[in-house]
């Protein structure tokens, strides 16, 4: 499988804006079918987090204060990231603060995102719901710690994108596993993902 960037993001809310903003990155890269290297850090992008969200994540204003600045983590990021493509669980998410956040430093994302609940959608329709979490229980993958915590969730989307390559090689007897194919296959309705295989092996 190619080397993918596995993101997750946790923010003050749902778009991107002046009043709601990043508040933590987790990022997992994933080499040789396996996790091969990993970054996280807190922002300080100076908007207060609403108490709701500090519910959730038990990110709070407090740690925020002593966070580094948005603007550093975010260009620290993308360096370590550099061109590898980019994969998320709900991608139409991250990839608004993603690039919400580097706008914001002068720099322009130039790799596509892969996701991979689309993905789950149409590799596992038997799953009990699609959802980050349940997945990874479903199929029996590594407990990492905290759900809403950006590592974490991120480190859970990596496992799952794993999995899915795995489902892919096993069950329909795909070897060429390329973040395309993810791209490609996420547009698929489910009911043509064996077709669409088909035509990706032949071609």
């Amino acid at each position: 499988m190619d080397p993918i960037a596995v993101i997750d993001f946790e923010t003050t809310g749902i778009t991107p804006g002046s009043h709601c903003r990043a508040t933590e990155i987790g990022v997992v890269i994933l080499e040789g079918g396996r996790i091969f290297d990993r970054y996280q850090s807190l922002m300080n992008a100076g908007v207060p987090v609403p108490p709701f969200v500090q519910g959730l994540t038990g990110i709070t204003n407090a740690m925020l204060r002593e966070a580094p600045p948005v603007e550093r983590v975010m260009a620290e990021a993308a360096d370590f990231i550099g061109d590898l493509p980019l994969m998320a669980h709900n991608a139409a998410f991250d990839q608004k603060f993603w690039d919400f956040e580097l706008a914001r430093i002068g720099r322009t994302r130039r790799q596509a995102f892969a996701c991979s609940l689309l993905l789950a959608r149409r590799l596992l329709p038997e799953a009990p719901n699609h959802k980050l979490g349940t997945l990874n229980s479903w199929a029996r993958l590594p407990d990492t710690g905290k759900a809403h915590r950006a590592l974490a969730d991120a480190e859970m989307a990596a496992n799952l994108t794993l999995h899915l390559a795995e489902r892919l090689r096993q069950r329909h007897g795909v070897n060429d596993i390329t973040h395309r194919l993810f791209c490609s296959l996420q547009k698929v309705p489910a009911a043509k993902i064996p077709e669409a295989l088909r035509r990706h092996c032949a071609g």
